[in-house]
């Protein structure tokens, strides 16, 4: 069996539970929910607070790790309801 990045990437991770969960996805449930504004609150970051769209916040998220991390987090929360 080979060590490749690819290989590692099909591995199941039974203790992640954001494994398979694309950021789309996560984001787009979120502002179903939660809405851009309440989004805004609770996390404060520009691409939710002014002029918000789908296609500027998965650009920021994706460069800025401590972004991701609590927009993950609010998802998370979110699934434990």
């Amino acid at each position: 069996m080979s060590d490749s990045p690819k290989d590692k990437e099909l591995e199941p991770q039974p203790n992640n539970p954001l494994h398979g969960v694309k950021l789309k996805d996560m984001l787009e449930l979120l502002v179903e929910v939660y809405g851009w504004e309440e989004m805004g609150q609770r996390v404060n970051i520009r691409c939710f607070t002014h002029n918000p769209s789908m296609g500027s916040s998965l650009k920021f998220l994706r460069r800025t790790n401590w972004a991701r991390n609590k927009v993950e987090k609010m998802y998370l929360e979110l699934m434990r309801k």
